[in-house]
């Protein structure tokens, strides 16, 4: 048997003529750059979350980085976040200059660990950057409770997590700013690159919807020093399109998280989910000791894995100007170490599963 990771292409066989349709609507336009589809997939989206507004843009690494502009954070300030994402995350608040303070993350849900936050807030601190990581948001109440205490920003990086509930309400409407990734490979996914930021904020909206074209307001008049980070309208009619299904998505990613932890919870350590809260399981991560053997007895079998991720931020080459080190975030460098993604997507039968967790119990045995 052969597994497909995130089955894309059976995704899009199920959609396909409504994909088809809303692609060749904007080719019958041309109206390729902020086609009416784009406003359309903004108000749904925003709708979609309870945020007042939503800005598409042309990836989730720009929605970061529109994000921390439109704050005004830059040269000389500190931006809290966790060592354990995609760089991403710290490539953007290195990149428009500020310096990335990493925090270590919880050992059970892997997302930045509130209780250790407060002690790496400075004077120079204007905000902090959790993360949501695998699809489950992180503490935010703690978190946002921090942000009104120092009078800083909090900016959640939600870009595996849109559509996930803490208390009620939807990642990407859990603090100041939500940004997130509509990368082919996320739950609700592109055809490209795309991305977007939501807020409730009228002047943060205003504000980033100008720097996504270059700080522009009206045209060739610019307010700001922006950025190109518009999202092309093919994009939006294929979000558009797959945001129709994906509530249903979601819940079939549920049952298979749940199949998984049922047939694994002996023989790996699981991924666990917070009572008051839901995952959209953009990654199934299980822990386990010899994972590198492990990776390729299930590549022989047919069966993809991937690890989510295999060093953490504060070792990687590009930030060793922060001084980091081996050992100074313990439980990120435990989890680097042992972390491997199984197939996940809503398409997966059980027979597949079981046979993933098959292949698994007996490489595990061996």
């Amino acid at each position: 048997m052969k597994i497909d990771f995130a089955n894309l292409n059976l995704q899009y066989k199920l959609y396909k003529k409504e994909i088809d349709t809303a692609i060749h609507k904007v080719l019958d336009s041309s109206r390729y750059i902020l086609g009416p589809q784009v406003s359309e997939l903004e108000q749904k989206l925003a709708g979609f979350t309870g945020a007042r507004h939503c800005i598409t843009c042309s990836s989730g690494t720009d929605a970061l980085q529109l994000a921390l502009m439109a704050l005004d954070i830059g040269p000389g300030d500190e931006v809290i976040t966790t060592p354990f994402t995609f760089i991403a995350t710290a490539g953007m608040i290195a990149r428009v200059g500020a310096r990335p303070v990493f925090v270590d993350i919880d050992e059970i849900t892997y997302n930045i660990d509130p209780g250790l936050i407060e002690k790496a807030i400075t004077d120079k601190t204007r905000a902090v950057m959790p993360v949501a990581l695998f699809g489950q948001p992180a503490d935010m109440d703690e978190i946002n409770a921090l942000g009104a205490k120092h009078k800083i920003h909090v900016i959640e990086d939600a870009a595996q997590s849109f559509g996930a509930s803490f208390k009620k309400m939807l990642s990407c409407n859990l603090s100041e700013m939500g940004c997130t990734s509509f990368f082919p490979a996320k739950p609700l996914g592109c055809y490209g690159d795309g991305g977007a930021v939501f807020t409730s904020s009228y002047e943060l909206a205003a504000k980033i919807n100008s720097l996504r074209v270059h700080g522009q307001g009206k045209r060739y008049n610019h307010k700001y020093l922006g950025i190109g980070a518009r999202m092309d309208t093919i994009q939006a009619a294929v979000l558009l399109a797959k945001l129709r299904h994906y509530p249903e998505e979601i819940k079939k990613r549920g049952e298979v998280a749940e199949n998984y932890t049922r047939l694994l919870n002996d023989v790996a350590i699981t991924p666990k989910v917070k009572n008051d809260r839901t995952s959209v399981w953009a990654q199934y991560s299980i822990r386990l000791k010899n994972r590198g053997k492990v990776q390729e007895a299930l590549k022989q079998a047919g069966i993809p894995t991937a690890v989510h991720y295999p060093m953490p931020l504060h070792l990687q080459e590009c930030f060793s100007y922060l001084g980091y080190g081996p050992g100074d975030f313990p439980v990120a460098e435990m989890v680097s170490e042992e972390i491997m993604s199984l197939p996940m997507n809503p398409f997966l039968t059980r027979e597949e599963q079981e046979y993933v967790c098959d292949s698994l119990i007996e490489e595990l045995r061996n």
